[in-house]
């Protein structure tokens, strides 16, 4: 299923690229540079951190078309390559800010990968979760792009 659920997001999706390469994209910090915020949106080197082991937290900041900037951070919760990757995010650091979970399921599928994204936001208004969800949508095009070039 793809689309707004009472939590949040969900969205399935597949590819012809293996799931390694896929894990790889979603959780190196290379690749997140190129898929975070889509191909419009810059996240420099030197304002990333973003190295994923369990516990561990991550913080990224993304500069817009406009120039405008976003801070984000989160920390990483699961990191079992190259099945599964869950992390949380919120655009509002600071130690007690929510953060949303996102959990990314990669399994083995027709000679390539299919991909469970799931974005807990309980709290948003349907409209917000529809903008998140397309938000996402971008951001997967961009991962697969990546893994599929590997």
């Amino acid at each position: 299923m793809t689309g707004v659920t009472a939590a949040g997001i969900e969205i399935d999706r597949t590819t012809t690229a293996q799931p390694a390469a896929v894990f790889a994209a979603f959780s190196e910090a290379e690749s997140f540079a190129r898929w975070f915020g889509g191909p419009d949106v810059e996240v420099p080197a030197d304002r990333l951190d973003f190295t994923a082991e369990v516990g561990r937290t991550w913080a990224a900041t993304m500069i817009l078309p406009d120039g405008n900037t976003i801070d984000w951070e989160g920390r990483f919760v699961e990191v079992d390559a190259p099945h599964r990757f869950t992390f949380t995010l919120t655009d509002e650091p600071g130690p007690d800010s929510p953060q949303a979970p996102v959990s990314i399921g990669i399994m083995p599928a027709d000679g390539g990968a299919s991909i469970h994204l799931t974005q807990e936001t309980p709290d948003f208004p349907h409209e917000q979760k529809a903008a998140t969800l397309e938000g996402w949508q971008l951001f997967i095009d961009e991962v697969l792009s990546i893994a599929e070039a590997a």
